[in-house]
């Protein structure tokens, strides 16, 4: 019997464990099937618990641990998926909306097939915004669960599009979660829920079998603890895939860089109308960083980022999207602008699409120059902490007008890293980012498990989820 609880381990650690033998997938895996039901509700944050799959797999583990057969450091661990994710078996993948709330799959998206391979237990299909947010929704009550809340306080809300995904994870229901990102949809919900995200370059992890919304946007990644465990899991679900074209024959292997340059740049007025404690916490983080980096203020070419970023997204959405329009089933969803969005969507112009995708090759071109001198990009990672629950979050965030980082890392197929680096008075995390070149994940993985190895920020949990120790 396990003599202490898994809960809020990092993967590494119950990996470790784990091939030791020192407590057993199947133990581990209950533990969180527990932890599923009596949170997921209260956070709005699980579609579908996977017990019986769960049960299966971490026998299966255990069973092959027993006889010397380990597989790596996600044998037996449980693990979310966020609910875009194709499931064979009946489980089904709502997309997040009402609508497909019956919607099954006869095979596996590739990333379930790989981390079946590494032998990580599928435990649960995670909340999610209705269609991954590509109607143009603006509440988070936009979910087939309702507003997907943030384990530091469920009166303000996780993120999204990944929503159920970061909450699991820094609620402690799974060790780790597979959530998706178009424009903020892993890097948000790490943010809001003080937890670690990795948006991998473009290419790097196989998409088929996740719902498309803008084919030359959209990336696969993990939110777990921290960047140390955001790199081993990236190393299970990465590599080249013959059913997606799109996928990245490079080859893939997390370790620790120590080939760097020891610089570090800011884009000047990233810090301009932003919330003040976002502000001071990011600054406390330049500081401790400028021990071990040179950082420089830069200027990205003046380029239209963001206007690039959202006409690619809103056409291929379209595109992505055109059967379910043309049917009107878009008076099915739960949020207002949903209803509506596919129809403005179709409004984009075809020789505005192909403008945006050739500034794009231009800006992909300039920018890699400029960040060829660095070793990442840093900003934090959104400008508020996580909004309220009830208000519309668009509303609340200042500074939107300025994501560059976002607008300029998706376009590009950048990747990057956030990780909690400090709280507001009321309590709410806060995350720094780390954007490298394409293909440099284990850079930014690096230079981010440095600062959490610095740091305590990742290791701290709300008080009312702590496991309860027994007498």
């Amino acid at each position: 019997m396990m003599s202490e609880t898994p809960i809020f381990k990092s993967v590494r650690e119950l990996g470790f464990r784990i091939k030791s033998r020192d407590i057993s997938p199947v133990e581990v895996t209950k533990h969180f099937l527990d932890r599923l039901r009596k949170y997921g509700p209260e956070y709005n944050s699980v579609v579908t618990i996977t017990a019986d799959l769960a049960l299966k797999q971490a026998k299966s583990a255990e069973d092959e641990i027993f006889k010397g057969e380990y597989k790596g450091p996600l044998h037996g661990i449980p693990y979310g998926a966020k609910d875009l994710l194709a499931t064979s078996g009946g489980i089904p993948t709502t997309w997040g909306a009402k609508l497909f709330e019956s919607q099954t799959f006869n095979y596996d998206a590739t990333v379930v097939s790989k981390l079946r391979k590494s032998g990580a237990v599928l435990i649960a299909k995670l909340a999610m915004v209705e269609l991954a947010g590509g109607m143009g929704y603006r509440q988070p009550n936009a979910s087939i669960t309702g507003p997907c809340k943030s384990p530091w306080d469920k009166n303000t809300w996780a993120g999204g599009s990944s929503s159920g995904s970061g909450s699991a994870v820094g609620c402690g229901l799974v060790p780790f979660a597979i959530g998706s990102e178009t424009w903020g949809s892993i890097l948000s919900p790490a943010n809001n829920c003080g937890i670690s995200g990795l948006r991998p370059t473009y290419g790097r992890v196989s998409r088929y079998g996740a719902m498309a919304l803008s084919w030359t946007l959209d990336k696969l990644g993990p939110l777990a603890l921290s960047a140390d465990d955001c790199g081993l899991i990236l190393e299970a679900i990465a590599g080249k895939d013959h059913k997606d074209p799109t996928s990245s024959n490079r080859k893939y292997a997390y370790t620790r860089d120590v080939n760097r340059k020891n610089k570090l740049g800011v884009i000047k007025g990233v810090l301009d109308d932003i919330d003040e404690q976002v502000r001071s916490n990011f600054v406390t983080s330049i500081k401790h960083l400028e021990k071990k980096f040179e950082i420089t203020e830069i200027d990205l070419p003046d380029m239209p980022y963001q206007e690039v970023t959202r006409t690619i997204m809103l056409a291929e959405s379209s595109s992505a999207f055109e059967e379910f329009t043309e049917k009107g089933l878009a008076r099915n969803l739960t949020a207002p602008e949903d209803r509506y969005g596919p129809y403005a969507r179709t409004t984009v112009l075809a020789k505005d699409y192909i403008k945006a995708l050739r500034i794009r090759g231009v800006m992909a071109h300039q920018v890699d120059g400029i960040m060829s001198k660095f070793d990442a990009l840093i900003s934090p990672t959104r400008n508020t902490p996580a909004s309220p629950i009830e208000d519309e979050f668009r509303g609340s965030i200042t500074g939107a007008s300025r994501d560059i980082m976002g607008a300029a890392g998706n376009a590009l197929g950048l990747p990057s890293v956030s990780v909690p680096n400090g709280f507001t008075p009321d309590n709410l995390p806060t995350g720094i980012q780390f954007m490298g070149r394409a293909f440099q994940e284990n850079k930014i993985l690096s230079i981010a498990t440095d600062f959490q190895d610095d740091s305590e920020w990742h290791i701290q949990h709300p008080a009312e989820l702590l496991p309860k120790r027994e007498p």
